[in-house]
Formats: C-alpha cells, structure tokens, sequence
C-alpha cells in the first residue's frame, strides 16, 4: 500500500511536529522535515510527544523543499495555506500524494503558493476572530479525509 507523506517546512515547535510523528506512526504516514527545524530532533518535547512512537515512525530530513520535490519528482504536492482557493475536501487526493504544511506563524512562503496556486488548499474557518488552526490538528484533519477519499479507514 502506498503511504501518504506529511512534510511540515520549517516547523517551529516541538508538540506540534511529535504529534504529527504520532499521527503518521499510526497510519502508516512518512514524515518530512524540510529546512530549518526550531528545535532539536533529541528535544525532551518533540519526544515526549510522541511518546514510545518514535520507531513506529518514517522520518526524512531534507536540506529544502526542492531538494524534496527533486528526489520525489513524481509526488503530487498540495501546498496547505488560509490562502488556498479551494477546499481540502474538494480534490481527489491519492495514495502517494504529499501533504505540505508551513511554519506555525509564517505559513508557506509566498513565492510557492503563487507558484502552484492549483495545488493550494485550505480548511475552512468560519469565525474571523480566528486567524489559523493549530498545525498538529490541521494535518490530521487533512491527512484523515485523503485516507476517507482512498478508502483506509477500513
């Protein structure tokens, strides 16, 4: 079976990436890290996060995004983003593809969203008093509907 991939661009804080790591260990997710981390990999939060997972878990480092894509040069990316024109329930995802999420308080860099505007997606937020949704939580929310689409919640 084909896994899906999660790839988190520069992720800032330790819980978050180890409940991530968790989330893939449990369905059989890769997990990317790209670029600069703000933390350590043997950081006691990012471990404690992900509790005894960590050899349940496929994790990959790459030095950038490109790297990425040039390694994988058949993946499909959707770029995650509050600026994305369509929702994540509104593509056909497929096993293999990768989901790609930004920064805490950055977001993707703009460049790449204006790049692939077609692969941008976004969750829905209703409230305007609301700016984002936790990165730990989109990526399940995103990741659990492409297993819904590809029939593995089985």
């Amino acid at each position: 079976m084909t896994p899906f991939h999660i790839v988190l661009i520069e992720p800032e804080i330790p819980p978050n990436t180890g409940n991530i790591a968790r989330l893939c260990g449990a369905t059989g997710t890769v997990l990317h890290l790209v670029g600069k981390l703000g933390f350590s990999l043997d950081d006691r939060y990012l471990k404690r996060a992900g509790l005894d997972y960590w050899p349940a878990i496929d994790v990959r480092r790459w030095e950038s995004f490109g790297e990425l894509q040039t390694a994988l040069p058949e993946g499909r990316f959707w770029l995650t983003s509050k600026k994305g024109t369509q929702s994540y329930h509104e593509v056909s995802f497929r096993p293999g593809d990768f989901l790609v999420f930004g920064k805490e308080t950055e977001g993707l860099p703009e460049d790449l969203l204006a790049a692939h505007p077609e692969q941008c997606i976004r969750i829905p937020i209703f409230s305007p008093l609301v700016r984002s949704l936790n990165l730990s939580t989109a990526a399940g929310i995103i990741l659990y509907e492409a297993l819904r689409q590809t029939e593995r919640l089985q």
